[in-house]
């Protein structure tokens, strides 16, 4: 029999994507307050990881180089390049799963991260706004989440609609941030909750500065600016799959979260933090989230539970380490009791606390310690692979 082994590759599919953004339906109530960007028809290159076998049993490191989208063609430095290196270069860390292939579940969240792109630079379409505002957006965002008793996945899926919405667009307004914000959420709630709250909820939030019209307009503006890819793996969704693979006992539904609850709302309140700050966008959400996991075991779990190496995760853990140390000196995080809320759900309500505070100091300890990846910083929270994992230079 010959032995198999799993090994990444890519397939390029050329697609031409149209370029000119369809407006709201006839009825004219306002001047259209977004602009998408405008440049020529460009033809984009897709990317999809696919299966093979081979039968020498080498499972080899793969390094792919994406272009991320066309802001100016005429100036090469234009084109952003996501490096995939050594990503996942190993079988599927899921356990068998009755209802589907594990390899393709797996597989499948990996293309999204070739397919949901996001980037910070789109701060430079927008010379009106700054980073501290999108801050400020999202801490509002949260705040709503849990007054509606709404889950970690929706709020995150709502931060992924704004920022690449607002990469699809030119000079917005500051004073529409607000607008376009809940209705990321609202388009998220419709997405993700059982029981969205209504559109007229969405409106009241926002004391008078929005109405039901707006949102569905803008609605409609979000949904076709992102061709309708509202699916992405965000980083709850990945963090949840490394919390479950390192607690998955035999013979359990895999589907029945068996990870503890107070862990996972510590390291969730790491990942809420470190959201808010625009640089996080620099990063994969699955790195992201690996990061943050790393900050609540060691890296041997982390490499198990995602397969990513030391090497893809450490850049990611250095920007965090301001974060975790902000939070390091404040009161752990606990669990909150919502009405009509089972206890063995409240650890996906997402919860509130004083970010932008928390932002500020994370932010000034940055500044002050330039962020060094050091023993004593990290302690025994961050141990680095053993020699054996370390990718060999060539």
């Amino acid at each position: 029999m010959s032995r198999r082994s799993d090994r990444i590759t890519l397939q390029v599919r050329d697609s031409n994507t149209p370029d000119a953004l369809v407006r709201a339906p006839p009825r004219k109530r306002k001047s259209e307050p977004f602009r998408k960007k405008t440049q020529p028809t460009a033809k984009k290159q897709s990317y999809e990881i696919q299966k093979c076998w081979f039968e020498d049993g080498t499972s080899p490191c793969v390094l792919i180089e994406t272009p991320h989208k066309e802001l100016e063609p005429a100036d090469p430095s234009s084109f952003k390049q996501y490096r995939f290196k050594n990503l996942f270069i190993k079988t599927s860390p899921l356990p068998r799963l009755s209802w589907a292939s594990s390899d393709d579940v797996w597989i499948k969240m990996l293309n999204k991260e070739l397919k949901y792109v996001h980037d910070k630079s789109y701060l430079k379409a927008h010379p009106r706004l700054q980073a501290s505002m999108r801050a400020i957006l999202l801490d509002w965002l949260l705040e709503v989440s849990e007054v509606y008793c709404l889950h970690r996945q929706t709020a995150y899926l709502a931060q992924d609609y704004f920022d690449r919405f607002m990469l699809t667009q030119d000079d917005v307004n500051k004073e529409f941030l607000q607008l376009i914000g809940i209705t990321a959420l609202f388009i998220a709630s419709k997405i993700e909750e059982i029981y969205p709250p209504k559109i007229s909820e969405f409106a009241y939030v926002t004391d008078g500065a929005c109405d039901t019209w707006d949102i569905q307009r803008t609605e409609l503006l979000i949904l076709k600016a992102l061709d309708w890819t509202l699916c992405p793996e965000t980083p709850i969704a990945w963090l949840k799959l490394y919390a479950q693979v390192e607690a998955q006992k035999d013979g359990h539904n895999f589907l029945v979260p068996q990870y503890s609850q107070e862990t996972y709302i510590q390291i969730t309140q790491l990942l809420d933090l470190c959201m808010m700050d625009i640089s996080s966008l620099d990063f994969s959400y699955s790195v992201l989230a690996a990061a943050a996991f790393c900050n609540f075991s060691t890296f041997d779990v982390v490499h198990k539970v995602s397969g990513l190496t030391w090497e893809s995760v450490s850049p990611c853990v250095r920007w965090m380490s301001p974060f975790m140390d902000t939070l390091r000196s404040e009161p752990k995080a606990e669990l909150k009791t919502f009405p009509k809320v089972k206890t063995e759900d409240r650890h996906n309500i997402q919860t509130h606390v004083i970010y932008l505070d928390l932002l500020k100091k994370a932010q000034e300890r940055r500044t002050d310690a330039d962020c060094p990846l050091s023993p004593v910083a990290l302690t025994a929270l961050m141990t680095p692979p053993s020699s054996t994992e370390k990718p060999a230079n060539h």
